[in-house]
């Protein structure tokens, strides 16, 4: 049975990630903090672990690209998950317009600005993890009267589903890494994640990205990111799209040619559509609110 390491409480959408990449016979264990997930990763504690490195609203969880930089690990898989937002309370009898504040983490919070400005009178009330949230509105510690978290988390902790989708917006993705100490052997084609410096001179970066263009290798990501103690100093992280591990390599090879500090973050399977709902659900598809929808 492999062992899973994840950042949050059990319920996130991170174990959610876990679940998909590795199964539901999968022991997951969470931490408390992404540093803690890179050690015991690291140290051989778990297997593997997940980290979330890019949400289609928000862009690049760019702390998690440094920690994958400066470790040894080696990205092995890739997971897609849609973050799909539940208001969820513990009793039954609840309904909207009994609640005065909800928690949750200040990113789902901020995903959710259409119902808050549908419903002014709810507080915002910020938490440091989604499930958490659930699990402490269960227990009474939660100082809020409902949650924003997924339904896994009500699901694990018994709590009630009010509304289900209250995001923004639809296509809500969160792209996950699964990280080893140790690569995986593949079949071609597949993706590969790479961070690169350059030469601070003109056309530098020009150059770099002719070497994917000369080789017809598609980028699916690019970002840029500041270097710790090295003032105005960038490096370049790119996702190549699924090729024959050849082609990648020369173009590894050519960008060190050129002058490019090369880390290779990762080879692995091109996430696919299998394993979760990628068209986003119709209204007609959402289960019907179980309370009124006026403004409280």
């Amino acid at each position: 049975m492999k062992t899973v390491a994840f950042q949050g409480d059990l319920g996130a959408f991170s174990h959610e990630a876990a679940l998909i990449a590795c199964g539901a016979e999968a022991s997951c264990v969470p931490c408390g903090e992404f540093d803690a997930l890179f050690r015991v990763v690291e140290s051989g504690e778990v297997d593997c672990g997940i980290i979330p490195v890019e949400n289609t609203l928000l862009g690049s969880v760019a702390g998690n690209l440094d920690r994958l930089c400066s470790s040894h690990l080696q990205a092995v898989a890739e997971v897609l998950v849609r973050v799909r937002h539940c208001l969820i309370v513990r009793d039954e009898r609840d309904d909207i317009t009994m609640l005065d504040s909800v928690a949750s983490h200040p990113v789902a919070l901020a995903q959710c600005r259409g119902f808050f400005a549908s419903h002014p009178k709810i507080r915002q009330v910020v938490s440091n993890d989604t499930a958490g949230s659930v699990r402490a509105l269960v227990d009474g510690r939660l100082g809020a009267d409902a949650a924003i978290a997924s339904r896994l988390a009500a699901d694990r902790y018994g709590a009630v589903v009010l509304r289900e989708g209250i995001e923004d917006h639809e296509a809500n993705f969160t792209r996950f890494l699964m990280i080893a100490r140790e690569p995986e052997l593949l079949a071609d084609p597949a993706k590969l994640s790479v961070s690169f410096t350059l030469p601070n001179q003109a056309g530098s970066l020009y150059e770099a990205l002719g070497v994917f263009a000369e080789r017809a290798l598609d980028l699916s990501w690019i970002e840029s990111r500041p270097i710790p103690g090295k003032p105005w100093k960038y490096r370049f992280y790119v996702d190549i799209c699924e090729a024959p591990a050849a082609t990648q390599q020369d173009a590894v090879a050519q960008l060190q040619a050129l002058g490019a500090e090369v880390r290779v973050l990762g080879r692995y399977p091109e996430a696919r559509s299998s394993g979760i709902t990628v068209a986003a659900q119709s209204e007609a598809d959402r289960p019907p609110d179980r309370a009124p929808q006026d403004p409280c």
